[in-house]
């Protein structure tokens, strides 16, 4: 019966490459699929048919380990009460004791400093808008305890990946970059809900929100998918604004055709395919657009 009461304590890890693999296993490293096209994308546009320079895309890239590692890492810190009592999640790092709270807030700490670093070595007002970054992307982990439209606060936070781009090339704002960061809010807003879908009962027993928490999830479908219908929107403006051509168009055409399949596999009573709608899908969407945006620019 002690055995039944008192499960055996997690298997800490050891090596330097367990401990490496627990790290990236918390700020979920292969989610930087998402946003890593989109800055990418931003930073093409703002060179006008050129190419950014070497230390450019190495300061971009720097930039966006930097803040995704230190929002993913807050985000854990600030929810691992919540992560312990959810089946889903009561085995990632923190709940399940393979890392301790004192290293993840070192971690966050040094992970912000990278950005701020990063945004400095880019130019002035990448490093004043800095702090304004590092905010959105914190601010989002606490939106489920108040609001249901916490998708819409982390698409903003996503957002900041393209735009950051921009300023990091440009070192000026403009209307592409920002249309361009609406289509990614719309983007994310859609695909997220489907995310939570797989939450419903716990953020409601729990008391947080969701769109499918609120509204359940026939209609949280329903309103992602008019989230998505905005996104095509959007990045068309994007193409005008930018005075790009045929093979940009025809990327949306293919990222609007991937987003339509992500909705027909998903249903209300059936989320066995969630895993590919949520990451395969969106990962190729992202990097489509990226792909076709360079042809469109480059040829």
């Amino acid at each position: 019966m002690a055995a039944v009461l008192n499960p055996p304590p997690p298997v800490l890890p050891q090596t330097p490459w367990q401990r490496l693999r627990v790290v990236l296993e918390m700020i979920k490293i292969e989610h930087t699929l998402f946003a890593l096209p989109f800055a990418f994308l931003g930073a093409l546009l703002a060179a006008k048919g050129g190419l950014p320079t070497g230390a450019q895309v190495f300061w971009i890239l720097v930039a966006m380990v930097g803040a995704r590692s230190a929002a993913m890492a807050f985000n854990r810190l600030v929810d691992r009460d919540y992560d312990a009592k959810n089946p889903r999640t009561k085995m990632r790092a923190l709940p399940a004791g393979l890392i301790s709270v004192r290293f993840v807030t070192g971690f966050t700490v040094a992970t912000s400093a990278l950005l701020v670093l990063a945004a400095y070595m880019l130019n002035p007002l990448a490093f004043a808008l800095s702090p304004v970054a590092l905010a959105v992307v914190f601010f989002y982990s606490l939106t489920k305890r108040f609001t249901a439209w916490s998708h819409a606060w982390l698409g903003l936070a996503l957002s900041i990946a393209p735009v950051g781009a921009w300023v990091a090339v440009r070192g000026s704002l403009e209307w592409t970059p920002l249309l361009l960061a609406a289509a990614v809010v719309c983007w994310l807003i859609g695909f997220d809900i489907i995310y939570a879908l797989q939450d419903v009962d716990f953020d409601r027993g729990a008391g947080l929100n969701s769109v499918p928490a609120k509204f359940g999830a026939a209609r949280a479908l329903w309103i992602g998918r008019l989230a998505h219908v905005a996104m095509v929107g959007f990045l068309v403006l994007v193409g005008l604004s930018a005075g790009l051509g045929a093979w940009y168009y025809a990327g949306i055409a293919l990222a609007a055709a991937l987003i339509l399949t992500e909705h027909v596999i998903i249903r209300p009573d059936d989320l066995r395919r969630l895993n590919i709608a949520f990451f395969n899908i969106n990962s190729v969407v992202s990097a489509g657009l990226l792909v076709f945006t360079a042809l469109d620019l480059f040829l």
